[in-house]
């Protein structure tokens, strides 16, 4: 009798204690992936690549310097137009020189030192590297992405709800967001609602979902402990209301 009785009270603690853990904490009814501002750190010249001094995940600065290019044939221009440029210069102040002469060679100049200073691939924002594209000793064409640094302290995310619940939200509204793998909370606010439906996107996991037209919804969590939440991972919320 005494067995049962002992039996009875652990399974009743079982039940207890699950009931405790759902109800924990308020279900979140949206998920969506976490979005960092990207920016593409893309070189100007055709040159080969000296340096990298960042690797993937560091942590960089704004005006940090990240790559730097050989640049002989951007030096040599360099040189070369800022002597013609000194002598034109000097040519100015007798009879010998002329204000045109003096013009073009200092706008050959200017050019050639907007140039040199592309040599030097700096961050435009403070953040953290997430792609490196090529090495140094590798050859880059202009245009081409050397780097992508992101900015993590802000996270956006797209969630997409049912026309039903459109009533209830706007822009600047309260959201909180909830990361299960770290079990943390993180405030946010809504940002955008587009004003038009759409089917339900495709990494949602059922068909019967991809087939809804919903309404997204773009939301802002501030992310001061960058290094919980990375772009890509899965953030659930909640709207507050």
């Amino acid at each position: 009798m005494k067995k049962r009785i002992v039996i009875a009270i652990i399974a009743l603690a079982v039940l207890v204690a699950a009931a405790l853990l759902f109800f924990r904490r308020t279900p979140f009814h949206y998920s969506g992936v976490a979005e960092a501002v990207e920016v593409d750190i893309s070189s100007r010249l055709n040159d080969t690549i000296a340096e990298i001094f960042a690797e993937e995940g560091a942590p960089v600065k704004k005006g940090q310097t990240l790559a730097r290019l050989t640049c002989d044939e951007a030096n040599l221009k360099h040189n070369i137009s800022q002597t013609e440029f000194n002598r034109a210069a000097q040519l100015l102040k007798t009879t010998a020189g002329s204000r045109e002469n003096y013009d073009l060679k200092k706008n050959a100049y200017d050019q050639a030192a907007l140039q040199k200073s592309w040599c030097e691939l700096v961050s435009p924002l403070d953040g953290q590297v997430l792609y490196k594209y090529y090495e140094p000793g590798e050859f880059i064409a202009a245009g081409k992405k050397m780097l992508t640094v992101a900015d993590l302290r802000e996270l956006d995310v797209w969630v997409y709800v049912p026309y039903a619940e459109l009533a209830n939200l706007s822009v600047g509204q309260e959201v909180k967001g909830y990361l299960p793998e770290a079990d943390k909370t993180f405030a946010g606010k809504i940002l955008a609602i587009n004003d038009q439906s759409e089917f339900t996107p495709k990494n949602v996991q059922t068909r019967e979902e991809r087939t809804r037209l919903v309404y997204g919804v773009k939301t802002r969590f501030a992310n001061d402990e960058h290094l919980t939440v990375k772009p890509g991972m899965t953030l659930e919320t909640e709207f507050v209301k």
